[in-house]
Protein backbone atom coordinates (compact mmCIF):
# COMPACT_ATOMS: atom_id res chain seq x y z
CA UNK A 1 0.00 0.00 0.00
CA UNK A 2 2.79 2.28 0.73
CA UNK A 3 4.29 1.52 -2.80
CA UNK A 4 0.94 2.51 -4.63
CA UNK A 5 0.99 5.64 -2.24
CA UNK A 6 4.21 6.46 -3.58
CA UNK A 7 3.57 5.94 -6.81
CA UNK A 8 0.46 7.77 -6.65
CA UNK A 9 1.90 10.91 -4.75
CA UNK A 10 5.03 11.16 -7.20
CA UNK A 11 2.33 10.96 -10.39
CA UNK A 12 0.18 13.67 -8.34
CA UNK A 13 3.43 16.19 -8.40
CA UNK A 14 4.53 15.66 -12.05
CA UNK A 15 0.53 16.47 -13.31
CA UNK A 16 0.40 19.43 -11.13
CA UNK A 17 4.21 20.48 -11.95
CA UNK A 18 5.35 22.96 -14.11
CA UNK A 19 4.19 21.64 -17.44
CA UNK A 20 0.25 21.43 -16.60
CA UNK A 21 0.22 24.70 -14.90
CA UNK A 22 2.21 26.68 -17.94
CA UNK A 23 -0.64 25.27 -19.93
CA UNK A 24 -3.79 26.65 -17.52
CA UNK A 25 -1.81 29.71 -17.13
CA UNK A 26 -1.16 30.06 -20.91
CA UNK A 27 -4.94 29.10 -21.85
CA UNK A 28 -6.01 31.88 -19.94
CA UNK A 29 -3.25 34.67 -21.02
CA UNK A 30 -4.14 33.18 -24.76
CA UNK A 31 -8.25 33.98 -24.27
CA UNK A 32 -7.48 37.19 -22.35
CA UNK A 33 -5.41 38.90 -25.29
CA UNK A 34 -8.01 37.30 -27.75
CA UNK A 35 -10.95 38.84 -25.80
CA UNK A 36 -8.97 42.32 -25.40
CA UNK A 37 -9.42 41.54 -21.52
CA UNK A 38 -13.07 40.88 -21.46
CA UNK A 39 -13.10 40.02 -17.65
CA UNK A 40 -12.32 43.58 -17.27
CA UNK A 41 -14.02 45.74 -19.58
CA UNK A 42 -16.84 43.43 -18.92
CA UNK A 43 -17.39 43.08 -14.78
CA UNK A 44 -19.76 45.63 -14.03
CA UNK A 45 -22.29 43.94 -16.58
CA UNK A 46 -21.37 40.56 -15.35
CA UNK A 47 -22.15 41.65 -12.11
CA UNK A 48 -25.36 42.88 -12.63
CA UNK A 49 -26.16 39.86 -14.85
CA UNK A 50 -25.23 37.71 -11.88
CA UNK A 51 -27.11 39.46 -8.87
CA UNK A 52 -29.80 41.05 -10.67
CA UNK A 53 -33.25 40.15 -9.10
CA UNK A 54 -34.85 40.40 -13.31
CA UNK A 55 -33.60 36.55 -13.98
CA UNK A 56 -34.02 35.33 -17.08
CA UNK A 57 -36.91 33.41 -16.97
CA UNK A 58 -37.96 32.56 -20.68
CA UNK A 59 -34.98 30.72 -22.20
CA UNK A 60 -34.15 27.49 -21.84
CA UNK A 61 -32.32 25.70 -19.26
CA UNK A 62 -33.34 24.35 -15.50
CA UNK A 63 -32.15 27.07 -13.50
CA UNK A 64 -31.21 30.69 -13.47
CA UNK A 65 -27.96 32.76 -13.73
CA UNK A 66 -27.86 33.30 -10.56
CA UNK A 67 -28.35 29.72 -9.30
CA UNK A 68 -26.01 28.32 -11.78
CA UNK A 69 -23.16 30.62 -10.50
CA UNK A 70 -24.25 29.36 -6.72
CA UNK A 71 -23.89 25.81 -8.08
CA UNK A 72 -20.03 26.40 -9.39
CA UNK A 73 -19.27 28.60 -6.35
CA UNK A 74 -20.81 25.71 -3.83
CA UNK A 75 -18.25 23.47 -5.50
CA UNK A 76 -15.27 25.73 -5.98
CA UNK A 77 -15.30 27.52 -2.57
CA UNK A 78 -14.67 25.06 -0.22
CA UNK A 79 -11.63 23.59 1.56
CA UNK A 80 -9.72 24.89 -0.86
CA UNK A 81 -10.03 28.21 0.34
CA UNK A 82 -8.82 27.76 3.66
CA UNK A 83 -6.29 24.97 3.91
CA UNK A 84 -5.46 25.96 0.35
CA UNK A 85 -4.11 28.99 0.54
CA UNK A 86 -2.33 28.29 3.84
CA UNK A 87 -0.40 25.64 1.95
CA UNK A 88 0.31 28.46 -0.58
CA UNK A 89 1.67 30.74 1.85
CA UNK A 90 3.62 27.79 3.82
CA UNK A 91 5.34 26.96 0.67
CA UNK A 92 5.50 29.41 -1.03
CA UNK A 93 6.31 32.33 1.66
CA UNK A 94 3.55 35.37 1.23
CA UNK A 95 4.14 36.20 -2.46
CA UNK A 96 2.23 33.01 -3.39
CA UNK A 97 -0.72 35.40 -2.67
CA UNK A 98 0.04 37.76 -5.30
CA UNK A 99 0.15 34.98 -7.58
CA UNK A 100 -2.71 33.75 -6.62
CA UNK A 101 -4.44 36.86 -7.79
CA UNK A 102 -2.68 36.89 -11.00
CA UNK A 103 -3.41 33.55 -12.33
CA UNK A 104 -7.67 34.17 -11.02
CA UNK A 105 -7.26 37.22 -13.46
CA UNK A 106 -6.47 35.06 -16.19
CA UNK A 107 -8.24 31.98 -15.06
CA UNK A 108 -11.76 34.82 -14.98
CA UNK A 109 -11.42 34.40 -19.11
CA UNK A 110 -10.76 30.63 -18.82
CA UNK A 111 -14.12 30.82 -17.23
CA UNK A 112 -15.75 32.65 -19.49
CA UNK A 113 -14.32 30.85 -22.62
CA UNK A 114 -15.69 27.08 -20.61
CA UNK A 115 -18.64 28.14 -20.09
CA UNK A 116 -19.77 29.90 -23.60
CA UNK A 117 -18.90 26.20 -24.94
CA UNK A 118 -20.77 24.94 -22.59
CA UNK A 119 -24.10 26.52 -23.13
CA UNK A 120 -23.14 26.08 -27.23
CA UNK A 121 -22.91 22.85 -27.33
CA UNK A 122 -25.46 22.05 -24.59
CA UNK A 123 -27.92 18.89 -24.98
CA UNK A 124 -31.25 17.92 -23.35
CA UNK A 125 -31.42 14.66 -21.67
CA UNK A 126 -33.72 12.07 -21.75
CA UNK A 127 -35.68 14.02 -18.71
CA UNK A 128 -35.41 16.87 -20.47
CA UNK A 129 -32.76 18.58 -18.41
CA UNK A 130 -30.03 20.23 -19.73
CA UNK A 131 -26.73 18.44 -19.99
CA UNK A 132 -23.25 20.32 -21.00
CA UNK A 133 -20.14 20.61 -20.32
CA UNK A 134 -16.00 19.86 -22.02
CA UNK A 135 -17.65 16.32 -22.69
CA UNK A 136 -20.13 17.86 -24.93
CA UNK A 137 -17.77 20.46 -26.39
CA UNK A 138 -15.13 17.99 -26.58
CA UNK A 139 -17.70 15.86 -29.12
CA UNK A 140 -19.83 17.90 -30.68
CA UNK A 141 -17.49 20.88 -31.18
CA UNK A 142 -13.99 19.11 -31.39
CA UNK A 143 -15.04 16.01 -32.98
CA UNK A 144 -13.57 13.97 -30.39
CA UNK A 145 -15.51 12.00 -28.52
CA UNK A 146 -12.38 10.42 -27.10
CA UNK A 147 -11.08 13.09 -24.62
CA UNK A 148 -15.32 13.51 -24.16
CA UNK A 149 -14.83 9.95 -22.65
CA UNK A 150 -12.09 10.54 -21.17
CA UNK A 151 -13.12 14.09 -19.47
CA UNK A 152 -16.15 12.42 -18.29
CA UNK A 153 -14.29 9.30 -16.74
CA UNK A 154 -12.18 11.34 -14.85
CA UNK A 155 -14.67 13.92 -13.28
CA UNK A 156 -16.66 11.09 -12.28
CA UNK A 157 -14.39 9.27 -10.82
CA UNK A 158 -12.78 12.49 -9.11
CA UNK A 159 -16.01 14.00 -7.25
CA UNK A 160 -15.88 11.27 -5.41
CA UNK A 161 -12.34 12.22 -3.95
CA UNK A 162 -12.42 16.16 -4.32
CA UNK A 163 -15.99 16.79 -4.04
CA UNK A 164 -16.87 14.14 -1.31
CA UNK A 165 -14.37 12.76 0.73
CA UNK A 166 -11.64 14.93 1.61
CA UNK A 167 -14.44 17.35 2.20
CA UNK A 168 -16.37 15.24 4.67
CA UNK A 169 -13.25 14.05 6.29
CA UNK A 170 -12.20 17.92 6.93
CA UNK A 171 -15.73 18.95 8.09
CA UNK A 172 -15.41 15.50 10.67
CA UNK A 173 -12.26 16.00 11.86
CA UNK A 174 -12.54 19.73 12.73
CA UNK A 175 -16.13 18.82 14.51
CA UNK A 176 -14.18 16.52 16.30
CA UNK A 177 -11.43 18.31 17.23
CA UNK A 178 -13.71 21.90 18.04
CA UNK A 179 -16.36 20.40 19.34
CA UNK A 180 -15.90 17.30 20.44
CA UNK A 181 -18.33 15.76 18.35
CA UNK A 182 -17.93 12.13 16.84
CA UNK A 183 -17.00 11.52 13.19
CA UNK A 184 -19.39 9.45 12.77
CA UNK A 185 -21.93 11.69 13.86
CA UNK A 186 -21.14 14.01 11.41
CA UNK A 187 -20.55 11.76 8.97
CA UNK A 188 -24.63 10.42 9.30
CA UNK A 189 -25.59 14.21 9.42
CA UNK A 190 -24.01 15.18 6.08
CA UNK A 191 -25.63 12.12 4.28
CA UNK A 192 -29.12 12.88 5.60
CA UNK A 193 -28.36 17.03 4.42
CA UNK A 194 -26.19 16.05 1.20
CA UNK A 195 -28.71 13.10 0.70
CA UNK A 196 -31.97 15.09 0.05
CA UNK A 197 -30.39 17.64 -1.85
CA UNK A 198 -28.59 15.72 -4.55
CA UNK A 199 -30.89 13.28 -5.11
CA UNK A 200 -33.80 16.00 -5.70
CA UNK A 201 -31.54 16.22 -8.81
CA UNK A 202 -30.11 20.10 -10.46
CA UNK A 203 -33.03 21.91 -9.59
CA UNK A 204 -33.04 21.40 -5.98
CA UNK A 205 -29.16 21.52 -5.46
CA UNK A 206 -30.07 25.55 -7.60
CA UNK A 207 -32.16 25.98 -5.19
CA UNK A 208 -30.44 25.17 -2.26
CA UNK A 209 -26.81 26.93 -2.97
CA UNK A 210 -29.01 29.72 -4.00
CA UNK A 211 -30.05 29.91 -0.64
CA UNK A 212 -26.98 28.51 1.66
CA UNK A 213 -23.78 29.51 -0.84
CA UNK A 214 -24.79 33.82 -0.58
CA UNK A 215 -25.04 33.33 3.35
CA UNK A 216 -21.67 31.30 4.00
CA UNK A 217 -19.74 33.36 2.06
CA UNK A 218 -20.78 36.51 3.70
CA UNK A 219 -20.19 34.85 7.07
CA UNK A 220 -16.78 34.30 6.30
CA UNK A 221 -16.23 37.98 4.53
CA UNK A 222 -17.45 39.61 7.52
CA UNK A 223 -15.52 37.15 9.94
CA UNK A 224 -12.44 38.84 7.90
CA UNK A 225 -13.06 42.22 7.35
CA UNK A 226 -13.80 42.24 11.36
CA UNK A 227 -10.51 41.43 11.98
CA UNK A 228 -9.13 43.29 9.08
CA UNK A 229 -10.92 46.48 10.73
CA UNK A 230 -10.07 45.35 14.34
CA UNK A 231 -5.92 45.31 12.95
CA UNK A 232 -6.45 47.76 10.76
CA UNK A 233 -2.77 48.97 11.53
CA UNK A 234 -1.55 45.53 10.38
CA UNK A 235 -3.38 45.29 7.06
CA UNK A 236 -1.18 47.89 5.34
CA UNK A 237 2.20 46.33 6.43
CA UNK A 238 0.72 42.88 5.33
CA UNK A 239 -0.19 43.66 1.95
CA UNK A 240 3.57 45.05 1.40
CA UNK A 241 4.43 42.11 2.72
CA UNK A 242 3.12 40.46 0.03
CA UNK A 243 4.05 42.48 -2.90
CA UNK A 244 7.71 42.43 -1.61
CA UNK A 245 7.96 38.47 -1.61
CA UNK A 246 5.91 38.34 -4.54
CA UNK A 247 9.40 39.16 -6.14
CA UNK A 248 11.90 38.89 -4.02
CA UNK A 249 12.07 35.16 -4.39
CA UNK A 250 11.89 34.12 -0.53
CA UNK A 251 9.76 31.13 -0.67
CA UNK A 252 10.01 28.32 2.54
CA UNK A 253 10.17 25.71 -0.42
CA UNK A 254 13.02 26.43 -2.83
CA UNK A 255 14.35 29.91 -2.30
CA UNK A 256 13.76 30.95 -5.78
CA UNK A 257 10.62 33.08 -7.59
CA UNK A 258 9.69 30.55 -9.25
CA UNK A 259 8.53 28.33 -6.09
CA UNK A 260 6.44 31.25 -4.81
CA UNK A 261 4.74 31.78 -8.18
CA UNK A 262 4.38 27.76 -8.78
CA UNK A 263 2.53 27.41 -5.41
CA UNK A 264 0.57 30.91 -5.59
CA UNK A 265 -0.43 29.42 -8.95
CA UNK A 266 -0.94 26.70 -8.40
CA UNK A 267 -3.36 26.86 -5.24
CA UNK A 268 -4.97 29.50 -6.64
CA UNK A 269 -5.79 27.09 -10.00
CA UNK A 270 -7.06 24.44 -7.43
CA UNK A 271 -9.19 26.80 -5.47
CA UNK A 272 -11.15 28.43 -8.59
CA UNK A 273 -10.83 25.55 -10.27
CA UNK A 274 -10.34 27.73 -13.79
CA UNK A 275 -9.36 25.70 -16.67
CA UNK A 276 -10.37 21.47 -15.29
CA UNK A 277 -13.33 22.35 -17.15
CA UNK A 278 -15.92 21.58 -13.98
CA UNK A 279 -17.79 24.72 -13.71
CA UNK A 280 -19.17 24.32 -17.14
CA UNK A 281 -21.14 22.01 -16.60
CA UNK A 282 -23.29 24.10 -14.03
CA UNK A 283 -23.04 26.88 -16.59
CA UNK A 284 -24.76 24.63 -19.47
CA UNK A 285 -27.56 24.41 -16.74
CA UNK A 286 -28.50 27.91 -16.95
CA UNK A 287 -31.40 29.41 -18.39
CA UNK A 288 -29.86 31.81 -20.88
CA UNK A 289 -30.86 33.40 -24.65
CA UNK A 290 -26.98 33.42 -25.50
CA UNK A 291 -23.85 31.35 -24.47
CA UNK A 292 -21.93 35.22 -23.88
CA UNK A 293 -24.34 35.68 -21.20
CA UNK A 294 -24.10 33.01 -19.22
CA UNK A 295 -20.17 32.98 -19.60
CA UNK A 296 -19.94 36.80 -18.17
CA UNK A 297 -22.02 35.50 -14.97
CA UNK A 298 -19.59 32.24 -14.81
CA UNK A 299 -16.56 34.64 -14.64
CA UNK A 300 -17.72 35.98 -11.34
CA UNK A 301 -17.41 32.85 -9.41
CA UNK A 302 -13.42 33.31 -9.99
CA UNK A 303 -13.99 36.89 -8.08
CA UNK A 304 -15.88 35.76 -5.42
CA UNK A 305 -13.19 32.48 -4.59
CA UNK A 306 -10.11 34.19 -5.20
CA UNK A 307 -9.94 37.60 -5.01
CA UNK A 308 -12.71 37.63 -2.32
CA UNK A 309 -12.44 34.61 -0.30
CA UNK A 310 -8.94 33.47 -0.91
CA UNK A 311 -7.68 37.27 -0.22
CA UNK A 312 -9.46 37.19 2.95
CA UNK A 313 -7.16 34.21 4.06
CA UNK A 314 -4.26 34.87 2.89
CA UNK A 315 -4.39 38.47 4.41
CA UNK A 316 -5.14 37.27 7.33
CA UNK A 317 -2.46 34.65 7.83
CA UNK A 318 0.15 37.32 6.59
CA UNK A 319 -1.27 39.82 9.06
CA UNK A 320 -1.03 36.91 11.94
CA UNK A 321 2.98 36.80 11.21
CA UNK A 322 2.24 33.11 12.07
CA UNK A 323 3.39 31.53 8.46
CA UNK A 324 6.64 32.43 9.97
CA UNK A 325 6.42 29.59 12.76
CA UNK A 326 7.55 26.78 10.39
CA UNK A 327 5.77 24.33 13.69
CA UNK A 328 2.45 25.20 12.26
CA UNK A 329 0.78 22.91 9.99
CA UNK A 330 -0.92 24.12 6.83
CA UNK A 331 -4.02 22.24 7.86
CA UNK A 332 -4.10 24.49 11.41
CA UNK A 333 -2.39 28.21 9.65
CA UNK A 334 -5.51 30.06 8.88
CA UNK A 335 -7.62 28.61 12.71
CA UNK A 336 -4.02 29.76 14.23
CA UNK A 337 -3.92 33.02 12.79
CA UNK A 338 -7.85 33.94 13.31
CA UNK A 339 -6.75 32.72 16.74
CA UNK A 340 -4.15 35.16 17.27
CA UNK A 341 -5.98 38.30 15.64
CA UNK A 342 -9.53 37.24 16.98
CA UNK A 343 -8.67 35.47 21.02
CA UNK A 344 -10.88 32.13 21.42
CA UNK A 345 -13.68 32.72 18.77
CA UNK A 346 -11.39 32.87 16.06
CA UNK A 347 -10.74 28.88 15.71
CA UNK A 348 -14.92 28.64 16.12
CA UNK A 349 -15.30 30.47 13.42
CA UNK A 350 -12.81 29.12 11.14
CA UNK A 351 -14.46 25.45 11.98
CA UNK A 352 -17.73 27.12 11.05
CA UNK A 353 -16.39 28.11 7.55
CA UNK A 354 -15.03 25.34 6.92
CA UNK A 355 -18.17 23.49 7.57
CA UNK A 356 -20.07 25.75 5.41
CA UNK A 357 -17.44 25.51 2.54
CA UNK A 358 -17.01 21.80 2.48
CA UNK A 359 -20.74 20.81 3.10
CA UNK A 360 -21.14 23.13 -0.34
CA UNK A 361 -18.34 21.69 -2.29
CA UNK A 362 -19.90 18.09 -1.81
CA UNK A 363 -23.45 19.63 -3.49
CA UNK A 364 -21.61 21.09 -6.10
CA UNK A 365 -19.71 17.96 -6.95
CA UNK A 366 -22.54 15.67 -6.39
CA UNK A 367 -23.68 17.54 -9.47
CA UNK A 368 -20.55 17.57 -11.63
CA UNK A 369 -20.07 13.54 -10.96
CA UNK A 370 -23.48 12.83 -11.97
CA UNK A 371 -23.12 14.74 -15.36
CA UNK A 372 -20.03 13.11 -16.05
CA UNK A 373 -21.41 9.30 -14.97
CA UNK A 374 -24.55 10.64 -17.28
CA UNK A 375 -22.46 11.33 -20.38
CA UNK A 376 -21.25 7.53 -20.26
CA UNK A 377 -23.91 5.77 -19.27
CA UNK A 378 -27.51 7.39 -20.39
CA UNK A 379 -29.83 5.36 -18.56
CA UNK A 380 -31.91 7.22 -15.73
CA UNK A 381 -31.22 4.66 -13.79
CA UNK A 382 -27.53 4.79 -13.62
CA UNK A 383 -27.47 7.90 -12.58
CA UNK A 384 -30.06 7.67 -9.68
CA UNK A 385 -27.41 4.27 -8.42
CA UNK A 386 -24.60 6.71 -9.13
CA UNK A 387 -26.09 9.46 -6.79
CA UNK A 388 -26.79 7.23 -4.32
CA UNK A 389 -23.09 5.68 -4.15
CA UNK A 390 -22.20 9.46 -3.90
CA UNK A 391 -24.26 9.90 -0.80
CA UNK A 392 -23.31 7.06 1.09
CA UNK A 393 -19.91 7.59 0.22
CA UNK A 394 -19.92 10.75 2.50
CA UNK A 395 -20.28 8.48 5.87
CA UNK A 396 -17.10 6.37 4.49
CA UNK A 397 -15.14 9.87 4.05
CA UNK A 398 -15.81 11.14 7.17
CA UNK A 399 -14.97 8.30 9.13
CA UNK A 400 -12.13 6.54 7.45
CA UNK A 401 -8.72 7.11 6.45
CA UNK A 402 -7.99 6.50 2.95
CA UNK A 403 -5.53 8.99 1.83
CA UNK A 404 -4.85 6.26 -1.61
CA UNK A 405 -8.11 7.53 -2.54
CA UNK A 406 -7.74 11.32 -2.08
CA UNK A 407 -4.29 11.02 -3.66
CA UNK A 408 -5.41 9.70 -6.64
CA UNK A 409 -8.67 11.55 -6.45
CA UNK A 410 -5.92 14.63 -6.97
CA UNK A 411 -4.91 12.77 -9.73
CA UNK A 412 -7.84 12.68 -11.50
CA UNK A 413 -8.65 15.77 -10.95
CA UNK A 414 -5.36 17.04 -12.92
CA UNK A 415 -6.35 14.82 -15.38
CA UNK A 416 -9.45 16.26 -16.16
CA UNK A 417 -7.81 19.59 -17.20
CA UNK A 418 -6.01 18.21 -20.03
CA UNK A 419 -8.97 16.95 -22.47
CA UNK A 420 -10.66 20.92 -21.63
CA UNK A 421 -7.42 22.51 -22.16
CA UNK A 422 -6.92 21.17 -25.69
CA UNK A 423 -11.19 21.87 -26.31
CA UNK A 424 -10.21 25.28 -25.16
CA UNK A 425 -7.51 25.78 -27.16
CA UNK A 426 -9.32 24.05 -30.42
CA UNK A 427 -12.41 25.97 -30.13
CA UNK A 428 -10.92 29.35 -29.26
CA UNK A 429 -12.46 30.23 -32.73
CA UNK A 430 -15.84 29.67 -31.42
CA UNK A 431 -15.45 31.37 -28.10
CA UNK A 432 -14.20 34.81 -30.07
CA UNK A 433 -17.47 34.10 -32.62
CA UNK A 434 -19.69 34.13 -29.54
CA UNK A 435 -18.38 36.69 -28.22
CA UNK A 436 -18.75 39.15 -31.21
CA UNK A 437 -22.68 37.59 -31.37
CA UNK A 438 -23.50 38.29 -27.75
CA UNK A 439 -21.77 41.87 -28.10
CA UNK A 440 -23.52 43.03 -30.90
CA UNK A 441 -26.93 41.50 -29.31
CA UNK A 442 -26.39 43.79 -26.37
CA UNK A 443 -25.56 47.03 -28.24
CA UNK A 444 -28.87 46.47 -30.34
CA UNK A 445 -30.70 46.07 -26.95
CA UNK A 446 -29.15 48.96 -25.17
CA UNK A 447 -29.74 51.36 -28.85
CA UNK A 448 -33.36 49.87 -28.33
CA UNK A 449 -33.67 50.91 -24.54
CA UNK A 450 -32.42 54.28 -25.33
CA UNK A 451 -35.33 54.83 -28.50
CA UNK A 452 -37.46 53.84 -25.91
CA UNK A 453 -36.19 56.36 -23.42
CA UNK A 454 -36.05 58.68 -25.76
CA UNK A 455 -39.98 58.07 -27.19
CA UNK A 456 -41.19 58.34 -23.17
Amino acid sequence: METIESILNQLSDFIWGIPLLVLLVGTGIYLTIRLGFLQIRSLPYALKLAFSRNQDKKSEGDISHFQALMTASAATVGTGNIVGVATAVVLGGPGAVFWMWAAGLFGMATKYGEAILAVKYRVKDSEGNMAGGPMYYLEHGLKQKWLGVLFAVFGALAAFGIGNGTQSKAVADLMNDTFSIPVWITGIALVIFAGLVILGGIKWIGRVTAFFVPIMAVFYILAGLIVMIANINLVPEALGTIFTYAFSGEAVAGGTVGAVIRFGVARGLFSNEAGLGSAPIAAAAAKTDLPGRQALVSMTQVLIDTFIICSITGITIVMSGQWQDTSIEAGVLTSSAFGTLLGDVGPYLITLGLLFFATSTILGWGYYGEKCFQYLFKNPTAVKVYRTVFVLFIFVGATASLDVVWTLADVLNGLMAIPNLIGLLGLSGIIIYETKRFQKKVKEEKEEMGQIARKA
